[in-house]
């Protein structure tokens, strides 16, 4: 079947991509068939799965981080996915720009124009508009030019928004400066995650298209930070490998072939990355988006919340590694295997299935606590689109805490839909994951993936409808084997700029 579906050039390009003959076969099968749901148990919930934040316990758990970074052997990163482009922030805008009326008629597109002014880009903006046009973005706005302005935002004949990674867009306006979402990072890196030595790891996943721009960009501001905070900034890129590429298929089932005969092939979505997190030589690492940023004026809160998210995985992770001491000794009594299992089900949401006599119980419990730890922020749900915690039945009984998407629950099930409409809390991919093992060696992190949480989604190219295989998300499918603990964080913590006038809000203006 392998020789008959793939041609003689078809495996040239695999073994070019990297992508062995099985892998690809496997893809094709996985389309087919399509992915099992994953079967909810309960919505994570104060009461079942995520942990209160207590106000009491923050100074505990901020000190634990502090005294964290303190040590010798600290090893910390903050990674930051920054590959996508920006082109979903101007969606409006390019609708605009198709639409067969000149002047702004939705209330978006209205309140776009009447607050230009408050943008961190308009000077810039005025700027490529006095180049192209020799005239101000007032002038063009009144003589009713309202598109010629959006042009030169958005198209590479001005500043070229429209096809740049947010990373480079400039989000915020202080006294005298703008900044872009990635010094943003370079900010929030320096107040929560600088080492003893003065370091701060900052790892962008990024385009190659856009290499150049952020290595520009990193070498024109890493000075002027480093003074500032008094840090020394180690930046590193990496871009997703054209190994974790995935075929494409006809809504027939047959490979998607483009008008030359060659296959294509489609970016497997953010779960490729785990590749990337994978090569980090780090012990902890932060994950947050490119968009979540703030002004300084409102950092407060999420620099103290990084803290505080730092400090419950150095507790939990040191409780998981004394257990596993004990477990690696034997002779562990029945009182401490209910103790474990207890601690278990408390930080993990992890359930024994059904019965373990003691003698199968400790290697069970051994083989679970010895896995990469990830601790997730989760904010009360206001509608935003995206993932969220839930509790799962995993395959061997046991039960699980997971980050799902809409699209890996069965909807036509009235109970599972009931636990997906009852969720209270939104995954704003707030992560702070432990990479190493409990003597140090680092987790092989592709180990830790459920390939059975992929999914298949519904795309078109040049007019013709494919099907595309989604990877398992980073923070999904990507980490369904790893230790998971929820933490319930303030609302304020998770400010988005997921379309341009998100940049209007309070926390982006000063």
């Amino acid at each position: 079947m392998e020789q008959e579906l793939f041609t003689a050039q078809d495996l040239e390009e695999l073994q070019r991509r990297g992508i062995s003959l099985e892998e690809a076969t496997q893809q094709v099968e996985d389309i087919r068939q399509g992915f099992p749901y994953l079967e909810i148990l309960a919505s994570a919930s104060l009461e079942d799965g995520i942990i209160s934040n207590e106000p009491s316990q923050e100074e505990r758990y901020m000190s634990l981080w502090e005294r964290y970074l303190e040590r010798k052997d600290a090893s910390v990163y903050k990674m930051v996915p920054a590959s996508g482009a920006a082109s979903r922030m101007f969606k409006m805008l390019f609708s605009f720009l198709d639409a067969d009326y000149s002047e702004p008629r939705t209330e978006a597109e209205r309140r776009f124009f009447d607050e230009l002014h408050h943008f961190a880009f308009y000077e810039l903006l005025n700027e490529a508009c006095l180049r192209n046009h020799w005239k101000s973005i007032p002038k063009l706005l009144a003589q009713g030019d309202y598109k010629a302005v959006v042009e030169t935002l958005l198209l590479p004949k001005g500043l070229g928004y429209g096809s740049k990674p947010k990373g480079l867009l400039l989000f915020h306006r202080y006294d005298k400066v703008e900044r872009t979402a990635l010094e943003e990072h370079f900010v929030e890196g320096a107040l929560y995650a600088r080492d003893s030595l003065g370091q701060v790891h900052l790892h962008f996943t990024i385009s190659p298209e856009h290499q150049r721009d952020f290595e520009s960009l990193v070498a024109r501001v890493k000075d002027c930070y480093e003074e500032h905070y008094s840090v020394r900034y180690l930046v590193s890129f990496s871009q997703q490998e054209p190994a974790t590429d995935t075929l494409a298929l006809t809504p027939e089932g047959g490979l998607f072939r483009r008008e030359d005969g060659s296959l294509l092939f489609r970016p497997g979505g953010h779960g490729s990355l785990i590749r990337n997190l994978n090569a980090l030589d780090a012990d902890i690492v932060f994950i947050k988006n490119i968009d979540n940023v703030v002004l300084d004026l409102y950092k407060g809160p999420t620099v103290m919340y990084k803290k505080y998210l730092g400090g419950v995985l150095v507790a939990i992770r040191d409780q998981v590694f004394g257990y596993l001491r004990q477990l690696d000794k034997g002779k562990v009594s029945h009182s401490q295997l209910e103790e474990m299992s207890a601690f278990m089900r408390d930080a993990f949401g992890i359930r024994l299935p059904e019965v373990l006599d003691d003698e199968s119980l400790a290697p069970w419990l051994r083989e679970k606590l010895n896995r990469p730890i990830r601790v997730c922020g989760m904010v009360r749900n206001e509608g935003e689109p995206g993932g969220g915690p839930f509790v799962i039945r995993e395959t061997d009984g046991s039960s699980s805490l997971q980050i799902l998407e809409s699209s890996q629950i069965n909807m036509a099930d009235e109970g599972q839909r009931q636990f997906f409409e009852a969720g209270q809390y939104f995954n704003p991919v707030d992560l702070v994951c432990s990479l190493r093992d409990w003597q140090g060696k680092p987790f092989d992190l592709e180990r830790y993936v459920n390939p059975k949480t992929a999914f298949i989604a519904h795309k078109s190219q040049v007019g013709r409808e494919l099907l595309a295989l989604e990877r398992p998300g980073l923070w999904n499918g990507a980490m369904h084997d790893w230790n998971t603990a929820f933490v319930e964080v303030p609302l304020e913590t998770f400010n988005p700029v997921k379309e341009v006038n998100d940049l209007l809000r309070p926390e982006h203006q000063a």
